[in-house]
């Protein structure tokens, strides 16, 4: 099991594209430069400006730029709207599955156009592109956190996830 493998690996929007589906597991794989083995990515965080915020009943897909590129994520919100939580049985649902839905709720209404978030999730592919299902979604105060992202994703890349 590599040491990355459920970590949320930090990366910029052109890196994070980059990256391919894996035959053999669930993660995606980042290429690295030969003789080295791609390294497995199941989970990423990402730093960037909101740049386009589409709300739907159950889930709400933005798009994260870096500068790099742009980041297609999607936060559930079909917590309450599972089959076994249906009107149909008399029976609610589980507090932690409440808790969950207002949770994800607040982070929906967070992600403002224009604003600079810092996004965590899980890295997947969705018709053909490469794109996060959030778990996180918290808005920097800090007009720093971008360039220290930045120099971050560098640094961890050349120290990190480029070694064997």
């Amino acid at each position: 099991m590599d040491p990355v493998h459920r970590v949320h690996v930090k990366l910029l929007a052109c890196d994070l594209l980059s990256l391919v589906p894996s035959s053999s597991s669930s993660s995606l794989l980042r290429p690295r430069p030969r003789p080295r083995p791609p390294l497995p990515i199941s989970r990423a965080e990402t730093l960037g400006v909101v740049v386009l915020r589409e709300r739907r009943p159950l889930l709400l897909s933005f798009l994260v730029d870096d500068g790099s590129g742009c980041v297609p994520c999607v936060l559930w919100l079909n917590h309450l709207h599972r089959r076994h939580f249906s009107a149909s049985t008399s029976a609610a649902p589980p507090l932690d599955v409440v808790l969950a839905a207002e949770a994800a709720a607040e982070r929906a209404d967070a992600v403002r156009l224009g604003a600079l978030v810092r996004v965590r999730g899980r890295v997947g592919v969705y018709r053909g592109a490469v794109q996060i299902t959030v778990a996180d979604v918290v808005v920097e105060r800090d007009p720093n956190a971008e360039v220290l992202h930045w120099l971050d994703c560098i640094r961890l890349a050349r120290d990190y996830y480029d070694v064997a």
